[in-house]
């Protein structure tokens, strides 16, 4: 029986490709759609939506007549003034009721259920996109502490290293104890820090399990980021949310429910009329000796005059679970605008972070290399390399913990959009034929009546903080009281940062293309004014599907204002895949056409054998 739900709700949420479970390497879809046929949540929301369906189709039989047949022997004894009588009785009623008007009862009670199931659909889907991000985040998560606790071997590895030379030293005479001491503090801390990194990856091993039902294979692949087909802006993601959300449909849905609900209500207050036939035939029925052979069919009409009020009351109790769903619904809108800007501004947040720590590793391992090699020579202090070591390990800690809350982050926003399975490639088939509800009169309860508006975002201005800490260095005088800028003035400064800030952004969107390899993206951030030449783009497609796997750094970047219309970006390129690599400065010159800023020309200083891509 399990087993026969469960292919019933597989062929309702998604198409399910056969796979196995304990294959060599484990994917995030695999792992994501047996999350789904196997967690309880989503199965307890499955049979709800069963039993939804079947609460809707006992409704509909009242549109049909009711046929009841009875049928009866037995001996009655009947004394009166007139004698004693005994008569054996046989007799069987045949009768018909069919409702030809219940003042729209019927209707209405079938639409309300119409609508209910519609919700329970829409929580079943939100249950199993939950379900999805949280198989999403166990996932990641187990990726992300496998990988910290390598590095914290790693830095084990390096502060024992340290430890066993210095212990050497110390036992030849030639070092201090107060050496071995600290380095031996160092090693503590290490094999600390080795054990938190261990005790996480088996809490999320554990949460891995709970969710998916086994446990996670050695072998769990590098998912891709979830970046293809994010809108442009927070504007058109909460329009996608609006529209797709399934707690916020199941919300308008609910809405829809309680209206007919309250229309099912008001009913009592009209009245009913039935058509009822009836044939009965027997023997010495009704103490009358003989056969007897009744058949009547008429028309009757019932109404209620008065009942204490209760159906009044039922009625004001309607209206008012009416407004608490709308209220249910105004929550969901918020609870969804707020999840999501918060994720998609993640998105944002991490891929400018990611730049930073990833140069700020690479920078710091640079300086551990050069303190080594100075410590081993006796011009760098045991202090000054541990030191390093330490913020070396923090550092990689740092950037490996952003680049899966980045995939995570992009995972929270599809899912905020309710477009989670269509970012893994799970697909959803229908389920089933579903009636088609008229929604003309409840326009103002419409998903896309939710607001759009979002807090405003914080930008920082790096120009007036490095004016800053110029001034402090009495590189440039300083003023006890700013000059007081002229609206224009004003507002082409206002003007000119909103610029820089959307270059910034198009730079990321750019490089996150290409890391992706998203080539239709990265072709969209050039104008058409760059190339018309198809064979360019067919190189850099070629480039972008045989890479397999790319990395991009860029640092030190400069952006400079032409005009109002013009700006450049100058950065340091360091370029990784499987089958090439290179360093080179390159400049982008963006123009802003019909409101966003594309690229129109690129230049490189680069060696002579650098592919100039």
């Amino acid at each position: 029986m399990q087993i026969r739900l469960q292919k019933k709700y597989l062929g309702l949420v998604l198409a399910f490709l056969p796979f196995c479970a304990y294959a060599q390497v484990q994917t995030l879809k695999e792992v994501t759609q047996q999350a789904i046929l196997s967690n309880p949540e989503v199965l307890s929301r499955w049979h709800n939506f069963q039993a939804a369906g079947s609460e809707r189709d006992a409704a509909s039989g009242g549109y049909l007549p009711s046929v009841n047949l009875s049928a009866g022997a037995g001996r009655d004894v009947n004394e009166n003034r007139l004698g004693k009588s005994d008569f054996n009785r046989t007799g069987a009623t045949l009768s018909l009721n069919q409702m030809l008007y219940d003042g729209f009862l019927t209707r209405n009670e079938v639409k309300r259920l119409d609508y209910t199931r519609l919700v329970r659909l829409h929580e079943l889907r939100d249950a199993s996109e939950n379900i999805a991000l949280e198989v999403i985040r166990a996932y990641s998560d187990i990726l992300r502490y496998r990988k910290l606790v390598v590095l914290a071997e790693d830095n084990y590895v390096r502060h024992r290293t340290v430890f066993e030379q210095i212990q050497r030293k110390v036992n030849a005479g030639a070092g201090r104890r107060v050496d071995l001491e600290q380095i031996s503090g160092r090693v503590a801390l290490a094999e600390a820090n080795l054990l938190t990194e261990t005790s996480n990856l088996h809490d999320v091993s554990t949460r891995f399990h709970r969710l998916v039902g086994t446990h996670a294979s050695k072998n769990l692949e590098n998912p891709r980021l979830l970046s293809k087909d994010m809108p442009a802006d927070i504007s058109a993601a909460l329009s996608l949310a609006n529209k797709n959300h399934p707690s916020l449909l199941a919300a308008v849905e609910n809405i829809r429910s309680v209206e007919s609900s309250l229309k099912a209500r008001r009913s009592s207050y009209q009245p009913r009329v039935d058509f009822r036939a009836r044939t009965e035939h027997g023997n010495n029925i009704d103490s009358i000796s003989g056969r007897t052979n009744n058949n009547t069919a008429e028309v009757v009409l019932s109404w209620n005059l008065f009942n204490g009020g209760s159906d009044s009351a039922r009625v004001r109790q309607s209206a008012d679970l009416l407004n608490l769903a709308r209220d249910q619904r105004d929550k969901a809108c918020r609870d969804v605008r707020q999840t999501l800007v918060i994720a998609y501004n993640d998105t944002r947040k991490l891929t400018e972070q990611m730049t930073y720590l990833d140069q700020h590793q690479l920078s710091i391992e640079k300086a551990r290399d050069a303190y080594r090699q100075q410590f081993d020579i006796g011009q760098r202090s045991l202090l000054d390399l541990l030191d390093t070591e330490n913020e070396l390990f923090q550092a990689k800690r740092s950037f490996s913990n952003a680049e899966y809350d980045l995939f995570y982050a992009y995972a929270r926003t599809h899912a905020g959009m309710g477009s989670l399975y269509s970012a893994l490639g799970i697909a959803r088939q229908d389920a089933g034929p579903l009636p088609k509800m008229d929604t003309q009169n409840d326009k103002e309860d419409a998903p896309q009546n939710c607001q759009l508006d979002i807090s405003e975002l914080y930008f920082v201005n790096k120009e007036a903080l490095n004016a800053r800490a110029s001034e402090q260095l009495g590189l440039a005088p300083s003023s006890a009281t700013p000059p007081t800028l002229s609206p224009k003035m004003a507002t082409a400064t206002d003007h000119a940062t909103s610029s820089r800030t959307a270059v910034l952004n198009a730079l990321q969107k750019w490089r996150e293309a290409w890391v992706s390899m998203n080539h239709q993206g990265y072709f969209d951030m050039y104008a058409k004014k760059y190339t018309s030449d198809e064979t360019w783009k067919a190189a850099r497609k070629s480039r972008l599907m045989t890479a397999q796997k790319i990395t991009l750094n860029l640092s030190d970047i400069q952006v400079a204002t032409q005009d109002a219309k013009h700006m450049t970006t100058s950065f340091q390129q360091e370029y990784h895949s499987s089958i090439y690599q290179d360093v080179l400065k390159k400049t982008l010159y963006w123009e802003e056409i019909d409101g966003k800023w594309l690229i129109v020309k690129e230049t490189v200083d680069a060696p002579p054998n650098a592919k100039q891509w």
